[in-house]
C-alpha cells in the first residue's frame, strides 16, 4: 500500500477544482435556462477600403465594413470586449437592446459612458431578456457610424419556433451610406462653418454600392436562391441619413417584424425603412426558375428642403439554375429586371405602409400597452436657428446656423456622462431636470413658421419615478421645412398608438388610438408635417438618450435625455459601473 503525502497547496488545488466544479454545474445548470455567455473580441482599427473608384482608410471593426455580425439567442449574456486602436474616440451602442439594469453597457457617448480612448478597452456586459429578432450595433459618437456598425441576430430560445414559417435560409440585408470624403472631416466642417454636411456619394447594400454608380458593376451584392425556397430577409437601415425604400423587382415580400418584434404579417412589393430601424421580410422564391435576374433597390424617401442623395443602391437576385438548365444552357447573360420604387418624397405611402405594422397581440406574445397613463408629454421635433460665435463666420442670416431642438432646447452634450452624474448624484453643472413638458410657446407648428425662430440651448432632462406610464406625442415643425424624423428611444421599445398629417388635436385624436395591438418598436419616424403619438413604461432605471436617428440632426441638437429613478426593490436599481468604465 502506497501512503500519498498530501501538501497544503494540493488540497487548497484541489478544493478549488471541486469548487470551479460546482460552479460549472451550476453554471451549466443555469445555462440551460437562462442561456450562455457569449464572448466577442472588437478590434477598433482603419482599414483601407476601395469604393467607387477611390480608396481610403476607414474605420472598422475587426477590418470587415460592414462590422462582424453577433449571434445570441434570447436569454444570452454577451461579453464583448472592444480595444480602441485608432485616433479617435469610440463608443459602441447596441441598438435596440432593452438593456435592463445595464445601462452602463448602453454606449452613447457622455450620455451613459465616457469614450473608450485610443488604446484603451471597455467590456460591454449585458444580457438579452425578452427579445428575439433583428437588430444591429453601431458607434454612437460623432459621424462614426458611418462604417462602424454591423447586424445582431438574436434567435428564439431553444426550442421556440417563429410565429411564421421556418425559411430555408436566413440573409441579412444592411443598408449603409458611402462618402468619398473622410465623414469626420466632413461633420466637423459643416459644424465650423455653420453649414450643412456634404451629402453623401451612394448607398450600399452590404457595403457594397452595385451597377448604377461609376466603377461599381463588380462591387455589387448577390443573393442566389432556389426556386420554390422561402428565405428570411433581416433588414437593417444604418444609413446616417436617409430613410429608404426597398424593393426587389417582380417579387412581394412578408413583414413579419419590426424592430425585434413578431408583426401581423402583411404583404408588401416595397418596404420602408428609417435610419434605426429593422425590419424581417420573407421572400418566397417564384417556383420555376426564371431566365432572368432582378434587381433588389434601395433609394430615398426624403421629405424635407434640403438636398439628398438621390441615388439607388442596387443588389441582384439570382436563381439558382437545377441541373438540366445548366446542362442544356449555354452561359448567356440574363438581362436585369429593374424594380420600380414609390417618388421620393411619397409621405402618402409612408404613412400607409406604417399604418400597416400592428403588434402579434397572442397570448404567447401580448401587447402590453400601459393602459393607464401617469404622464403626459407633447414634444416638438424640428429644425431652428443658433448664432454662431464671434470667432466663427456662419453662412445663416446674422451670422446663425442652423440647429434642431426638442421643445425648442437643443441639447448640448456635456463633457461628462449624464448616467455616471446621476449614479453619484453630481447632476449640479452636468444637467438639469427642468426638460420642459410642453414647447415654451404655441404656434402652428404644421403651418406658416414663427417670425423668431431661435432655439434655446441646455443640457435638460426629464426626470421619471421607477414604473412611471408614459404618454408622448412628437409633433413635426414646419419651421425651416417640414420633414420626417425617425425617433429612437434607448432602453425601452414603445407602442405606437396613432399617428396623422398636421397638428396633434388634444380633443379629438386621442379617440383614434389604438391601445389593442399597435406596433412596438424602438425607433418611429415623425411623419413630415405630422404627428405620432407613442407610450412606454419606464420600468428600467438609468439614463436614456432619445434623438433623431438622422446623424445631421443629432449633431445639431435633436436630441435629449430621460432619467429613470430608482424603484424600491433590489431589481429595480441601476447597480453600480464596472471597474473597466472608461474615464473622460
Amino acid at each position: 500500500m502506497v501512503s500519498v503525502l498530501l501538501t497544503s497547496s494540493d488540497i487548497f488545488r484541489a478544493l478549488l477544482l471541486a469548487l470551479s466544479a460546482v460552479w460549472l454545474l451550476s453554471d451549466l445548470a443555469l445555462a440551460k435556462h437562462a442561456g450562455i455567455t457569449r464572448h466577442y473580441k472588437f478590434d477598433i482599427k482603419m482599414q483601407s477600403v476601395t469604393r467607387l473608384c477611390q480608396t481610403k482608410s476607414i474605420v472598422t471593426v475587426n477590418g470587415q465594413f460592414p462590422g462582424p455580425r453577433i449571434i445570441a439567442r434570447e436569454g444570452d449574456r454577451l461579453l464583448i470586449k472592444v480595444v480602441n486602436h485608432v485616433q479617435y474616440n469610440v463608443t459602441l451602442h447596441w441598438h435596440g437592446i432593452r438593456q435592463l439594469r445595464s445601462g452602463w453597457a448602453d454606449g452613447p457617448a457622455y450620455v451613459t459612458q465616457c469614450p473608450i480612448q485610443t488604446g484603451q478597452s471597455y467590456v460591454y456586459n449585458f444580457t438579452i431578456t425578452g427579445q428575439r429578432g433583428t437588430l444591429f450595433w453601431h458607434a454612437h459618437i460623432s459621424w462614426l457610424r458611418a462604417t462602424l456598425h454591423g447586424p445582431i441576430v438574436i434567435l428564439p430560445k431553444r426550442h421556440a419556433s417563429y410565429p411564421f414559417p421556418q425559411p430555408y435560409k436566413e440573409v441579412p440585408i444592411v443598408f449603409g451610406e458611402w462618402w468619398k470624403a473622410d465623414t469626420e472631416t466632413i461633420i466637423n466642417q459643416a459644424m465650423a462653418t455653420g453649414g450643412a454636411p456634404n451629402i453623401s456619394d451612394a448607398f450600399t447594400i452590404n457595403g457594397l454600392p452595385g451597377p448604377s454608380y461609376n466603377c461599381s458593376a463588380k462591387e455589387t451584392f448577390k443573393l442566389k436562391v432556389k426556386a420554390g425556397k422561402t428565405y428570411l430577409l433581416r433588414l437593417i437601415n444604418a444609413a446616417l441619413n436617409d430613410e429608404l425604400f426597398f424593393r426587389i423587382a417582380n417579387h412581394t415580400l412578408t413583414v413579419v417584424e419590426a424592430d425585434a418584434v413578431y408583426v401581423k404579417p402583411f404583404k408588401t412589393d416595397t418596404v420602408l425603412i428609417t435610419p434605426g430601424q429593422t425590419t424581417n421580410v420573407l421572400l418566397r422564391a417564384k417556383s420555376k426558375t426564371p431566365s432572368v435576374k432582378f434587381a433588389m433597390s434601395a433609394r430615398p424617401y426624403a421629405t424635407g428642403p434640403a438636398t439628398f442623395d438621390n441615388t439607388t443602391t442596387i443588389g441582384i437576385l439570382e436563381y439558382e439554375k437545377s441541373v438540366s438548365a445548366s446542362k442544356s444552357s449555354t452561359n448567356k447573360k440574363l438581362p436585369l429586371l429593374k424594380a420600380k420604387l414609390p417618388q421620393f418624397n411619397d409621405s402618402n405611402y409612408a404613412m400607409k405602409f406604417n399604418r400597416k405594422i400592428r403588434s402579434l397581440a397572442t397570448a404567447k406574445f401580448p401587447a402590453k400597452v400601459p393602459k393607464k397613463v401617469d404622464r403626459r408629454f407633447f414634444f416638438t421635433v424640428g429644425l431652428g436657428i443658433l448664432p454662431c460665435s464671434k470667432s466663427q463666420t456662419c453662412q445663416g442670416p446674422n451670422n446663425t446656423r442652423p440647429a434642431a431642438a426638442v421643445n425648442n432646447v437643443s441639447f448640448v452634450q456635456p463633457n461628462i456622462a449624464l448616467l455616471q452624474a446621476h449614479f453619484f448624484n453630481k447632476s449640479k453643472g452636468v444637467f438639469t431636470t427642468n426638460f420642459p413638458t410642453n414647447p415654451p410657446f404655441k404656434f402652428n407648428y404644421t403651418g406658416t413658421p414663427p417670425k423668431n425662430i431661435a432655439l434655446s440651448t441646455g443640457t435638460k432632462v426629464v426626470a421619471l419615478p421607477f414604473n412611471t406610464s408614459v404618454e408622448l406625442v412628437l409633433q413635426d415643425t414646419s419651421i425651416l421645412g417640414a420633414e420626417s424624423h425617425p425617433l429612437h428611444l434607448h432602453g425601452f421599445n414603445f407602442f405606437v398608438l396613432a399617428q396623422g398629417v398636421g397638428n396633434f388635436d388634444p380633443k379629438n385624436d386621442p379617440a383614434k388610438f389604438n391601445l389593442v395591438d399597435p406596433a412596438e418598436r424602438n425607433t418611429v419616424g415623425v411623419p413630415s408635417g405630422g404627428w405620432v403619438a407613442i407610450r412606454f413604461l419606464a420600468d428600467n432605471p438609468g439614463v436614456w438618450f432619445m434623438h433623431c436617428h438622422l446623424e445631421v440632426h443629432t449633431s445639431w441638437g435633436l436630441k435629449m435625455a430621460w432619467v429613470v429613478n430608482d424603484g424600491k426593490g433590489r431589481k429595480q436599481k441601476l447597480p453600480p459601473p464596472p471597474a473597466d468604465l472608461p474615464k473622460c
